[in-house]
This record gives C-alpha cells, structure tokens and sequence, in this order.
C-alpha cells in the first residue's frame, strides 16, 4: 500500500527529480532505480525517469514502499582535505560521506563543492530550494576562504589577486584578497568570492604568480566553521539556517 506524497514544489517535475527533492536519492541514483523498475508511480511501474508529474498529487513507491518528503536537514560539515564531494567515486577514492557513517540521516547532498585538496566548511542538505538559493549566482551568497601560498605577496600581488583574473574567456572576480600573516617563504590570505566557478581560488592565485598550498573554506555567508574539528559533523541550530545566506 503506498501513501499521497508531500506536497512538493508547484508544477510539474520530472520523476528522478521529484525523488530527488524528497530526499529519498540523488538523481543519478533515481534514473537508475526508475530504469531497474523499482518505482510505481499511482500504483503503475515507472520506467521513464523523465515522466512528467506533480509532487503534490502523485503517489510514488519504491520496492513497493511509500516515498514522501523527509523532514528537512541541514549539517555542516569540516571536509577533511583528500576526500570528494561525491555521492560515489568511480576511482574509489573516499568521500565526504564517510564523516556521515552511523549517523541515521536521510539521503543529503553536498551544497556546492570543495575539491579533493580543499578543506573546512561544507553544507549538506536534502532542502533542495534552500541549497539552490545559496548557489544561485544572483543570490551573490559570500564564500570565504584562508589560502596558504607559496610566497610572500607584495603590495602588487595582493592588487592582482583582488583583481581577480581572466582565463580564456572565462572572468573571475574576488571580492576580497587579505593578508593574514607570513613566513620566511610562504603567507596565508583570506580571500572572499561571490561565485563558484571550478577551481576559481587556484586560478586566480596562479594568473598572479603564485601558488595554493593549502585551502581551507572557513565561512559561507554569516555562517562561520568555528572550532568543529577536522571530520566531524554538526546540524545547524534553527537559526543558523539562514546565515549561508548572509542573514544575522
């Protein structure tokens, strides 16, 4: 016996998408359980993972069970540096994920990514409209970053990297660019970024003659990593919900 589904979203969606925004799986996974005819959509099977349907109306089961939204979920997660920001890994690597292990969680999703060799503040949610806001380049949602380079910046670096850079046709632009403290041979920044483009940080380090040693991503709007350790996982409070945002 299968049961209505929570309202969803108006509108139609498609069914690995509605799967998807009720938490149950990522997309990916809902076109493959959709494709191996596990999925009934009012009582029929369902093999197009693109049927058209609405989440308010429609009555979906998996493996004959039931499938309605599951009640919303925000962590926050210190990415430890080596680990993908992947579901799964076709290299085997290991992903944040396993700082999820025992936990009783529904299915969560990285909000945005860091990649393998960065580190620090990672949101997890299945709140798909909240995780689509943050990354929404219109929302203009701040993420800052403490960035080790390999040298010492002078005074005309540190106006390069705040100017941001051109690669290929591609522009990208920092909102900040800040010297924390240096050594002998090498100095931390912080920097702030309004955009998510695929290693964007790196790159603009690199257009100004140097290069990331380590990258650890210490806020996301108002909300700061704090003291969470490496690892370790933590539900943000009610309202820290809407600091990502950049809402005190």
């Amino acid at each position: 016996m299968t049961r209505r589904s929570d309202p969803g979203p108006a509108g139609l969606v498609s069914l690995a998408r509605a799967l998807s925004k009720l938490g149950y799986c990522s997309r990916t996974e809902a076109e493959r359980l959709v494709l191996d005819g596990r999925v009934r959509v009012d009582g029929r099977p369902a093999r197009n993972p693109s049927l058209r349907l609405d989440m308010g109306l429609a009555r979906i089961a998996v493996d004959g069970e039931a499938v309605s939204a599951e009640q919303r979920v925000y962590l926050m997660v210190n990415k430890p540096r080596g680990m993908v920001t992947t579901r799964h890994d076709p290299e085997g690597r290991e992903t944040v994920y396993a700082c999820l292990d025992g936990l009783d969680l529904p299915f969560l999703a990285p909000v945005g990514r860091l990649d393998k060799a960065s580190e620090g503040l990672l949101l997890m949610s299945n709140d798909t409209r909240w995780a689509q806001t943050i990354l929404d380049p219109a929302s203009g949602v701040e993420k800052t970053y403490h960035v080790q380079i390999d040298t010492v910046p002078d005074e005309a670096m540190l106006a390069r990297l705040r100017a941001g850079a051109l690669d290929g046709e591609e522009r990208l632009t920092t909102r900040a660019a800040t010297l924390l403290r240096h050594g002998r041979r090498n100095a931390w920044i912080e920097m702030v970024i309004d955009e998510g483009r695929n290693r964007q940080i790196r790159r603009i380090v690199e257009a100004a003659g140097a290069k990331v040693q380590r990258l650890v991503r210490i806020g996301i709007g108002a909300l700061p990593l704090g003291d969470l350790a490496k690892g370790a996982v933590r539900p943000l409070r009610p309202e820290e919900i809407t600091l990502p945002l950049g809402n005190p």
